[in-house]
């Protein structure tokens, strides 16, 4: 008999969880009820702000590292005998270093390991103060493996960067602003350790498992229900979390196009860290604390884009008291992309058709903002599309948007020094331009059809005509209880729904 001191307590004693024990058929592990005190889910609120709070920092500080370096970009090409694109070098590896974090989920395993990979903000930090050389830049990719979670609340963190960044060189010296990221670094690292305890379910009820089968000695089986089906072998599993986020982007049409809109407009905004000091220093003539203002106009936009959110969620809501499950369709997110799509290229042809030195400073500074405004909404509303579209597996579809878009912001402020020296500023920013009015027409297409296509991995399912031109609407259901509707011309056929409930393998 299993004494009552051996099981953990409260909840695990409280009910008989399905199975019958044995290592063919053990138990079922779950929490025990909606109000179960250890999901995350019912932390006070208190709680949940100070988590939320920590995260919220630790993201800030790692997009303020990606930003703070273009404040001295030119002073340092300068002082250090180096061309642009040298100088443009640490920034493009510290944002290649994005790609790396999503790949390793390491969300799944613990905090401890968050924790512990926070450590390279220690060397990453010190080596950038004491060699205070183009290769010290470099090494702040290290901070970029942390960069797992995807919040709104970094939007407006890369344009703080170049503001202090080059207020910064102007007061003290470039290098000094790998200080700023080493006292962040620091201070990130503390709070998360102290602060930041397991919120993710599946290791929550796994350790609740564990604490069970020890407390019986290894004669009752347990197994946790997100563990149910999961591959044995640790090659398995590493095999299954490294190649989602590439299997998504080849066999997921809405992670395909989405990736592609978030990686064109987020790689343009990098684009912009590099664009600016050569449209403003070397053109308008500004010192690098004026041009690190010059980003206050894409700053405002970003505002002004977040500002609308409320906007976005009156009209989601609105969605969901129409709906008869009480769940609105994931493309009822769209409605703010829809407007990010056409204010981003404005934005940049405007900044495009403006930018010589015979018209004043201010103009293209506001075009700007409207391009500011166009990428906040577009990457709200898109990932929080991939979030209703994809639920269980939304980590793996947002780093398969995390891979392909710091790909494209490493690689594309490489390009800008000699687009604009070939090119010229405005042609140069009119190519940035015809891609974000390429892109447009996506989020349209996704509303329009209230659709999506067949994928494995959603929860529900429908079979589509293939037309040029319709208007499909799918019904506004949640993912276990769907309703087919009929367009006016023709009836949306239902496919087979496809019960996938458990999360995705860490």
């Amino acid at each position: 008999m299993m004494s009552k001191k051996a099981l953990p307590a409260p909840s695990p004693v409280a009910r008989k969880y399905p199975g019958s024990g044995t290592q063919q058929d053990p138990y079922v592990v779950d929490w025990d009820s909606e109000e179960d005190p250890e999901n995350p889910l019912n932390f006070p609120n208190c709680k949940k702000w100070i988590i939320t709070s920590q995260l919220a920092f630790a993201t800030w500080t790692i997009s303020f590292g990606s930003s703070v370096y273009s404040g001295g970009l030119e002073t340092m090409a300068r002082d250090l005998n180096i061309s642009d694109n040298v100088a443009i070098l640490g920034l493009s590896l510290y944002v290649l270093g994005f790609a790396l974090g999503p790949l390793a989920n390491l969300c799944s395993h613990g905090r401890d390991v968050w924790t512990t990979i926070r450590l390279f903000y220690y060397p990453c930090g010190i080596r950038c103060i004491s060699t205070r050389r183009m290769f010290g830049g470099t090494q702040r990719l290290c901070t970029a493996v942390v960069q797992v979670f995807h919040r709104h609340f970094w939007l407006f963190t890369p344009i703080i960067g170049p503001i202090v960044g080059g207020a910064v060189v102007m007061k003290l010296e470039w290098h000094f602003n790998f200080w700023l990221m080493f006292i962040f670094s620091v201070l990130s690292l503390l709070s998360g350790a102290i602060f930041t305890p397991e919120t993710y379910a599946p290791v929550l009820l796994r350790r609740r498992t564990n604490k069970l089968a020890r407390g019986s000695n290894g004669i009752v089986h347990y197994v946790s229900i997100h563990d149910c089906g999961r591959p044995k072998s640790i090659a398995q599993a590493l095999l299954t979390t490294f190649s989602r986020p590439f299997v998504f982007l080849v066999t997921e049409p809405i992670v395909l196009c989405v990736a592609l809109y978030i990686s064109i407009v987020y790689g343009t905004l990098y684009a912009l860290f590099a664009a600016f000091p050569i449209v403003f220093q070397q053109h308008h003539h500004f010192t690098s604390a004026q041009n690190g203002l010059a980003f206050i106009g894409i700053g405002i936009g970003i505002i002004l884009g977040l500002a609308s959110t409320p906007i976005q969620n009156r009209v989601y809501w609105r969605a969901i008291e129409k709906s008869e499950t009480g769940r609105a369709a994931p493309e009822a997110r769209l409605h703010q992309a829809m407007v990010g799509g056409v204010l981003i290229p404005i934005g940049l042809f405007w900044f495009a058709f403006s930018v010589s030195p015979s018209v004043h400073w201010i103009v293209p500074i506001v075009g700007s903002a409207f391009f500011g405004m166009g990428i906040s909404q577009i990457l709200q509303s898109l990932t929080s599309y991939l979030m209703d579209a994809y639920e269980l597996y939304f980590a793996s579809a947002v780093a398969s948007t995390i891979v392909l878009r710091s790909v494209c912001a490493a690689f594309l402020p490489q390009v800008v020094p000699s687009m604009f020296s070939r090119l010229g500023d405005e042609t140069a920013m009119c190519v940035f331009g015809v891609l974000g009015l390429i892109c447009t027409p996506i989020p349209f297409l996704f509303w329009a059809s209230l659709c999506r296509y067949y994928s494995p991995v959603h929860n529900f399912t429908y079979l589509l005509p293939l037309q040029r031109y319709g208007r499909w609407i799918r019904t506004k259901s949640s993912v276990a209880y769907k309703e087919p509707l009929s367009d006016s011309s023709s009836e949306i056929t239902r496919c087979e729904t496809q019960s996938e409930k458990d999360v995705e393998h860490p």
